[in-house]
């Protein structure tokens, strides 16, 4: 479903092209995370012109990273039992293996929604 070109651009829009700012910043405000989302989408421009996947993966990558939306995913694969924290998983979970799993729940997302939006549109 998705392409070796589709994880390249997702690698270089999330990882080389955010700075530390939008990194440390993007879940505390919306300028951050919109400024994040578009110079991640830029990479994608090699793979589809098609405006809607772009809007697509664009929108998804702001309401992903802003909301911090991989931690609730991860709540709900563990049970969504207790509260919402940082990372999605309880407390007696290392936090640094809480950090890295959620990571890499973060990156399967955007996967996802990058794959469905160049795919569909």
């Amino acid at each position: 479903m998705f392409t070796a070109d589709q994880l390249v651009a997702h690698a270089v829009g999330d990882y080389i092209l955010q700075s530390h700012w939008m990194a440390t910043e993007k879940t505390k405000q919306h300028t951050a995370a919109a400024i994040h989302a578009v110079t991640y989408t830029l990479p994608f421009l090699l793979i589809t012109q098609s405006p809607a996947a772009l809007a697509v993966i664009c929108g998804t990558h702001f309401l992903i990273d802003r909301y911090r939306l991989a931690r609730y995913v991860v709540w709900l694969k563990n049970g969504a039992r207790g509260p919402v924290t940082a990372t999605g998983y309880a407390d007696d979970v290392p936090p640094w293996m809480a950090v890295w799993l959620l990571i890499a729940a973060d990156n399967i997302l955007h996967v996802i929604c990058n794959a469905v939006a160049i795919a569909t549109l």
